[in-house]
């Protein structure tokens, strides 16, 4: 396991990119500043990154609710912002357990601050591509239990697995390390024209120095959850993952979405 590194505040960061477009202040001139390109190749960068993030917060909120699921595994979970996993699943299981997991040194280290006197979660610095030996960290051990569904989270993080991290298999091994019945939640960028998904994949690699996968296309998504029961409406543009309100206005993006859904394993 990675141990917590010093913040390069010269190189943008992922996780504090999206701090921004979140209109959180846990970021720096760098991640503003790389920001501010990626909106001139996709003005809709912001609105796309709300819309994972709430149908994040939906999905977690159905899982605790509607299927009884109190322990979960959030993959890649960047900078705490308000509505974290664990406050949203303890309005339905006051002892719902969590474990975080992100390589994001500012991500880990306010993760821990807050979480510091919390023994129901954990915070883990560890890459997700190695992830078998992820899956035997202690704390996984401690606080999720085998017998029990757990849902694992894939939220706004596999577009920052490249090809050689094979995200689908990355998928098929969590799935087999959990319990029957255990859930996925995904949502991912992804984009029907090859040449945009081409400019924002060398935009956001060069941006920040090699962390970043790819933008894909929505087939290719769709067979990350080959062979597992799609929730209704399946896999779709977040926005119209059950929606809170059919009346709340939608922001459409012509040139990408985040493509997300929630299946049953």
């Amino acid at each position: 396991m990675k141990l917590i590194t010093r913040i390069d505040v010269k190189t943008p960061s992922v996780a504090r990119m999206y701090d921004y477009l979140l209109g959180g202040v846990e970021n720096y001139a760098s991640d503003r500043a790389a920001c501010a390109q990626l909106l001139e190749l996709a003005p809709s960068a912001a609105s796309v990154v709300r819309n994972s993030r709430a149908f994040l917060h939906r999905a977690v909120r159905l899982l605790a609710d509607e299927y009884g699921v109190d322990q979960f595994l959030d993959f890649g979970f960047g900078v705490p912002t308000r509505e974290n996993v664990h406050e949203i699943a303890r309005g339905f299981h006051p002892d719902a357990r969590v474990v975080y997991v992100d390589t994001d040194p500012l991500a880990i280290t306010h993760g821990r601050t807050i979480l510091v006197e919390d023994e129901h979660t954990a915070v883990i610095d560890a890459d997700i591509t190695v992830i078998d030996q992820l899956l035997e960290h202690k704390d996984i051990h401690r606080l999720i239990s085998p017998h029990r569904p757990t849902a694992a989270l894939f939220s706004s993080v596999l577009h920052c697995v490249p090809d050689s991290g094979d995200p689908r298999r990355l998928i098929q091994r969590v799935t087999d390390h959990l319990a029957p019945g255990s859930f996925v939640v995904l949502s991912h960028l992804v984009s029907d024209q090859p040449a945009f998904r081409d400019q924002v994949t060398e935009l956001m690699g060069d941006l920040t120095a090699g962390q970043w996968g790819r933008c894909r296309a929505p087939h290719e998504v769709d067979a990350y959850l080959a062979g597992m029961h799609l929730l209704p409406p399946g896999l779709a543009d977040v926005r119209d993952w059950r929606p809170d309100s059919q009346l709340s206005p939608r922001q459409d993006s012509e040139e990408w979405t985040s493509w997300g859904g929630v299946a049953r394993a």
